[in-house]
């Protein structure tokens, strides 16, 4: 994946934005997924699911962490996210369909709390960002 100067700029910026409130985001992006999409709350059986619960901010946290380390390496996606793509892959065996359906509750996420940074340029560079960390996050399934 190559993203353009202009993309690379408005991922950093919004990220500039979300990088402060990442736990209530996270757990606001997931419980998003997990009411759209409720196949997705079998790989969390082991955490309270409740909204605002403490173990979602957790794991809400740890996903945007994870996307924020990604800022980072905007360049570098598949080795920057090498370990935690063997995690999923090998360990918690997720099932890789559903990055694709958490980038999208990040993507209204954002869009909700930032309307006016999440303009149709921020949304298209979101997007390919959220597809570029999905599909080095499943490169180890095989």
């Amino acid at each position: 994946m190559i993203l353009s100067e202009a993309e690379k700029a408005a991922i950093l910026s919004l990220w500039a934005k979300a990088s402060g409130n990442v736990n209530a985001l996270g757990a606001e992006a997931l419980e998003r997924m997990f009411l759209t999409y409720p196949q997705t709350m079998t790989y969390f059986s082991h955490l309270d699911l409740s909204s605002g619960s403490h173990d979602l901010q957790v794991h809400g946290g740890k996903v945007l962490g994870a996307i924020g380390e990604a800022t980072k390496h905007l360049d570098n996606l598949h080795e920057a996210l090498s370990a935690l793509s063997a995690l999923h892959a090998y360990n918690l065996r997720v099932d890789p369909g559903n990055f694709r359906l958490l980038s999208h509750a990040i993507e209204v996420t954002l869009a909700v709390h930032f309307p006016d940074d999440f303009d149709a340029t921020a949304q298209a560079a979101w997007d390919k960002f959220l597809a570029a960390i999905s599909t080095a996050l499943t490169s180890q399934y095989r």
